[in-house]
């Protein structure tokens, strides 16, 4: 019997334990720390074995194939320990693709790929396809493979999780963008980073297709220099592709092997151009599956969102509350601040991952009347925008920080939480964040 070891008893590591169990491996799963008393459940109600608060290394260098969590690092011990021995380290979506003949649309991008997801989900659902949601987002891609098994997958795919695969091959593959983000993983190196985004499309064939940003240079340089065997379809808000998708005089028009689809912009339920681009991406996986362009033009009506992306909160005296707590880097943060209307009260910080503000200056010039940074550490906030505001207030309380920008803002104002930082620093996530500015809000 084969031996799967799996590190870290998360989301991912035990929905590979099921399927693992199930495919007739030997399971073992092994947490550097304290698994979840609902993981423990999963796992005892299965008879699969694990251990917590540390690896035992010996027992691990038996395994026939790892799979890692994307959270650990390939630099530390243990990984190192097991390459060395010659022992295949992949990832769950590596893992759990070699058992279903689904047809599978991988989505990756510094930003945007989560309401891509949902947004490309939900379009396929509402035409009735058997279609499950996975990946970095909700449930384990394994899990379901496990359990029940879908026609389509609608995976959000990190690139932590992309370093991981081997034969791992989409049949539509989308990258919404790259810009810096995670590059304390990748040794401060950008184009490694963007290398790792790459590897969507590295088994793609001549039958699959890449989606893509066609605005975003680090994506058009890449492919003028490199080779992908897929069908290429750009998305823009700049030019119009012969082939792909664009956005002129508020009608969004998609074309694919001389099938042309469009619709109004007006009727997009999401706001902002980064929306607009995320609504190009799904309706063009939509319209490679054939689904009829009625059902696409309601189903971008009916969308409602992702919760701590640009999601409105309430207004108290006619002032807007807005979470947008997943921005969780510079680049996500700019799509926020650039689709404010309104005079904005802005809450950053957290921890940085060599955040460069600069990109952020005109529009905090523009549209920023106070920054509360929200954060162990702010200097680098205090820096570059302690003398481009006229109020700016450090503070490590959620609801002190919503106190200090009920102050700031007048009638008609903004109030914005979008970090462009990770939130380790004083949350758990960036959902725990966002709940607890909802709850400081709704506090007032």
């Amino acid at each position: 019997m084969k031996k799967l070891v799996i590190l870290g008893g998360g989301e991912s590591g035990v929905g590979t334990a099921l399927l693992g169990k199930k495919q007739g491996y030997e399971v073992f799963v092994s947490d550097n720390g304290k698994l979840k008393n609902k993981y423990k459940d999963v796992l005892e109600h299965n008879e699969i074995e694990w251990e917590e608060n540390g690896h035992t290394v010996p027992r691990l260098l038996k395994a026939d194939l790892v799979m890692k969590s994307p959270g650990i690092p390939d630099h530390v011990s243990v990984i190192r320990q097991l390459k060395e021995a010659g022992i295949p380290v992949i990832s769950e979506i590596e893992f759990a693709s070699r058992y279903t003949d689904a047809t599978l649309i991988g989505i990756t991008g510094s930003n945007g790929k989560t309401t891509t997801t949902m947004l490309t989900y939900h379009l396929l659902k509402s035409a009735g396809l058997h279609v499950g949601m996975a990946g970095n987002i909700g449930d384990s891609f394994a899990a379901m493979v496990a359990s029940q098994d879908y026609d389509y997958y609608v995976l959000e795919i990190s690139s932590f999780q992309l370093d991981g695969i081997i034969d791992f091959r989409p049949h539509i593959a989308v990258i919404t963008n790259i810009s810096p983000d995670h590059l304390d993983r990748y040794e401060n190196d950008y184009s490694k980073y963007i290398a790792s985004k790459f590897r969507i499309t590295m088994n793609q064939n001549d039958d699959d297709w890449l989606i893509y940003d066609a605005d975003n240079e680090e994506i058009t340089t890449w492919l003028a220099s490199h080779k992908t065997r897929a069908g290429l379809l750009p998305f823009s808000l700049m030019r119009k592709p012969d082939e792909g998708a664009y956005i002129e005089n508020q009608t969004m028009t998609i074309k694919i092997n001389n099938d042309t689809n469009t619709m109004t912009t007006e009727s997009l339920t999401l706001e902002g151009k980064h929306n607009q681009k995320n609504a190009m991406a799904a309706s063009a996986v939509a319209q490679l599956l054939k689904i009829r362009k009625s059902t696409i033009r309601e189903s971008m009506q009916s969308f409602q969102g992702v919760e701590h992306r640009l999601e409105k909160v309430l207004k108290i005296k006619d002032v807007q509350y807005i979470n947008d707590s997943k921005a969780t880097n510079v680049n996500a943060t700019y799509y926020a601040l650039d689709s404010m209307k309104a005079p904005t009260v802005w809450i950053v910080g957290g921890v940085d991952k060599g955040n460069d503000y600069l990109a952020l200056m005109p529009l905090v010039r523009e549209k920023v009347k106070a920054v509360v940074c929200l954060g162990v550490d702010n200097r680098k906030l205090v820096e570059a925008f302690g003398n481009v505001v006229d109020v700016l207030v450090e503070t490590t309380d959620m609801e002190e920080a919503v106190k200090i920008a009920r102050k700031v803002a007048d009638k008609g104002d903004t109030v914005l939480l979008s970090p462009a930082c990770a939130s380790f620093d004083l949350f758990e996530n960036y959902e725990d964040r966002g709940r607890k500015f909802k709850e400081a809000v709704r506090n007032l």
